[in-house]
């Protein structure tokens, strides 16, 4: 039977190319983003044009309806998820020291990057383990899309920082927890990807990465982290849970 993987923000940036991957190596896709369906569109058409069956799941992942409503359209259309991507993430909407950020912006980026990356995989995790107790064969793990920014500082955007941090311990104590049931976990890192979130610092990057920010002196791109996911939810590294999966072209290796 074909696997069926979840990605949420999959309709643009990084979560399109990890669903492109996922396409391409025989996955029917659920995509969550929160666009209404008209405005993903040709996103589905690209997708299905390789040969897999895909489904548009429109929701708010920082709400708990949204986050239920998403997985019960799996569930009715697909009857199975074998795995999760949880790759729906906001930058701050504006840009502030930490000295003065504000309470709603971090609740706004907790929300949607942390506390939504949480609950869906308590959600899609209990529902793993009821598919692994009704069928032995089946596998699946769940794949945390986080940022280098879960350990490099950015004090002009603290609350993503720390969501960030968080969804790190998100995935060690649901490896923990999923262990028994041989439901790998997993952490990928991306370093600074060129995507419509960082279009508005662009000349800011493309600088310092000209003045060796990276090891290899280029943006990563969607194509980059699909790749690691792609290896990951093939099952290449099922003794590597809770691990973290960088991809950041070797910004964050130390170097003198």
């Amino acid at each position: 039977m074909t696997k069926v993987a979840l990605v949420t923000g999959g309709s643009r940036g990084i979560g399109l190319g990890i669903v492109k991957q996922l396409a391409q190596q025989g996955f029917n896709i659920a995509i969550n983003g929160v666009r209404p369906a008209e405005g993903v569109a040709d996103v589905l058409a690209s997708i299905k044009a390789l040969g897999v069956e895909v489904i548009y799941c429109q929701g708010n992942v920082a709400l708990s309806a949204d986050r239920a409503k998403i997985l019960q359209a799996v569930k009715d259309h697909f009857g199975q998820l074998n795995i999760l991507v949880n790759n729906a993430g906001i930058a701050p909407r504006e840009r502030r020291d930490v000295l003065n950020t504000s309470e709603v912006s971090f609740d706004e980026v907790l929300d949607t990057n942390l506390k939504s990356c949480y609950f869906l995989t308590q959600a899609a995790a209990n529902w793993m383990i009821e598919q692994k107790e009704s069928n032995a064969d089946f596998s699946g793990s769940i794949i945390n899309i986080s940022s280098i920014s879960a350990t490099v500082a950015s004090v002009n955007r603290g609350e993503y920082c720390v969501s960030k941090a968080g969804i790190s311990m998100v995935t060690q104590l649901f490896a923990a927890r999923l262990g028994e049931y041989f439901i790998p976990v997993y952490e990928v890192r991306p370093g600074v990807i060129a995507t419509d979130m960082t279009a508005g610092v662009k000349e800011k990057y493309d600088n310092l990465i000209a003045q060796g920010l990276c090891v290899q002196p280029r943006w990563g791109t969607p194509e980059d982290v699909g790749k690691a996911v792609g290896a990951l939810a093939m099952g290449s590294f099922p003794y590597s849970t809770g691990q973290v999966f960088m991809v950041d072209g070797g910004l964050t290796m130390p170097r003198l």
